[in-house]
């Protein structure tokens, strides 16, 4: 569980103060039923001076909300400032990789080397 203290000393860190966010609170979206579409639980964080945005709809809670789009936010400003990749950045960059259409050549490599295995198999049969 992430403390609200821990959080506002990473703010701090990082040069994040309560008067450079705007936050609002809108409707979820998703999967939940009646709940979802009649509470504001969903929390949207921009910080101004950079213009990153966040948004955070991961408990039903709109306390917890808040928290964890904090969290999110200083994650976006830290990786932006330190130019280091999050674990998360990184996932998305590796599945972004593994759906990439492969290239031309990448593509006549991978069938040459099903036709050379072919030809071997061929050998085997009698």
């Amino acid at each position: 569980m992430v403390k609200i203290e821990d959080i506002l000393v990473e703010m701090a860190k990082l040069g994040i103060t309560e008067a450079d966010l705007v936050e609002k609170f809108i409707l979820g979206s998703g999967r939940g039923g009646q709940n979802l579409q009649k509470t504001s639980s969903c929390v949207y964080l921009k910080h101004i001076p950079s213009g990153l945005e966040v948004k955070c709809q991961q408990t039903r809670s709109r306390e917890l909300n808040r928290i964890y789009a904090r969290r999110e936010l200083c994650e976006k400003i830290a990786s932006q400032i330190l130019k280091i990749k999050t674990e998360k950045i990184q996932e998305i960059e590796k599945k972004r990789r593994q759906k990439r259409k492969r290239s031309k050549r990448a593509q006549e490599k991978v069938l040459e080397a099903k036709k050379r295995r072919s030809s071997i198999k061929q050998l085997r049969k009698v």
